[in-house]
């Protein structure tokens, strides 16, 4: 394959529909691969794909685009066995590979009795663990430490020549703080403002670089009214109680909360977003307007801004989202790859 070199600006990737029929997941990524995407992130939400399994397929069939594994519940999986996951990986396909670590959603991870009594104790000394194990490390865990290993290490010939980054797929003031002392970088998931991206460094504080990684709803169209409306389903669940550190920092979270109080239903509050809070909530508009708004990202700190695809077609809205990654004259040519 003739692959572009991705060109000097915000580096953007898109995620991959969990829902996405299977003949066309790795259609999908050869195509983001082709029309210069920098990442492709894949999800593992209960009852639909596994992580390991989908980088795997996709990094197999691809050559270049790094692929992101958001998020791995931490109490779903003993940290040596996801060690050897996570180190097959990266020894097969070097350099390409990040892994999303998080809590996992409290009522999926109830529903298979796996919500652990200090969840982020759990999550900082599962992945403490895991960094050991995939560096040749052998642990032995603490008496009072809520992962249990003894004496375990990785066989060197399983080891890869270096540890691919581990990211915190989490949200909260005290689990974004733990990401800044334990992982390489974090996820934020949709939304993510300017403002929060801010608020979220700053909690976030960490000693040295950190990798901040944020999920958008996103659509582009020529005309922005159809990218807002196209845009809307993916705001849906937004003003819900788990989504309050989103909002807390934007000018009007308060009304979104009020809003969303006052709807019977996700779709009627959809429908009821002003556009000036969507161009907020989402990268949607004419590709102009989704180039400055991932800009404005970068700004406040998004090191890759990844696209949700919100189009009923998501194979299809990919020539639609590849047009951010143009400049400004058209010249760096997604739409003629």
């Amino acid at each position: 394959m003739n692959l572009p070199t991705p060109a000097a600006r915000p580096a953007v990737g898109v995620l991959l529909p969990r829902d996405l029929p299977a003949a066309a997941v790795l259609p999908y990524a050869r195509r983001a691969e082709r029309l210069g995407f920098d990442e492709l992130w894949v999800v593992e939400d209960l009852g639909f794909r596994g992580g390991v399994a989908q980088a795997a397929a996709v990094l197999a069939a691809t050559e270049r685009i790094r692929v992101g594994i958001g998020i791995l519940p931490a109490a779903a999986r003993n940290p040596a066995f996801a060690a050897m996951e996570v180190a097959t990986l990266e020894a097969l396909f070097p350099g390409r590979t990040d892994v999303g670590v998080g809590h996992g959603m409290p009522g999926w991870m109830r529903s298979v009795g796996a919500w652990p009594a200090r969840p982020l104790a759990l999550l900082e000394a599962w992945t403490a663990a895991l960094r050991d194990l995939l560096e040749g490390r052998t642990v032995t865990t603490a008496p009072d430490s809520p992962v249990r290993l003894d004496g375990v290490a990785l066989d060197p010939s399983a080891l890869p020549a270096a540890r691919p980054r581990l990211l915190a797929g989490v949200r909260g003031p005290r689990s974004l703080a733990a990401a800044g002392r334990v992982f390489d970088g974090t996820v934020l998931a949709e939304p993510v403002t300017p403002e929060y991206a801010r608020a979220a460094r700053e909690q976030i504080a960490a000693a040295g670089p950190h990798r901040l990684v944020a999920y958008n709803a996103a659509s582009v169209h020529d005309d922005e009214a159809a990218a807002l409306d196209a845009v809307r389903p993916g705001l849906a669940w937004i003003g819900e109680p788990d989504w309050a550190p989103h909002l807390a920092p934007l000018p009007f979270g308060e009304d979104v909360a009020r809003l969303r109080a006052d709807c019977a239903s996700r779709e009627e509050f959809a429908l009821r977003l002003p556009d000036t809070w969507v161009r907020q909530l989402a990268v949607a508009g004419t590709p102009e307007g989704a180039r400055e708004r991932v800009a404005g990202l970068a700004a406040a700190g998004v090191d890759v801004s990844v696209l949700i695809p919100s189009d009923p077609d998501p194979v299809a809205a990919l020539e639609g989202l590849a047009r951010v990654l143009e400049d400004e004259g058209g010249d760096d040519g997604a739409a003629s790859r």
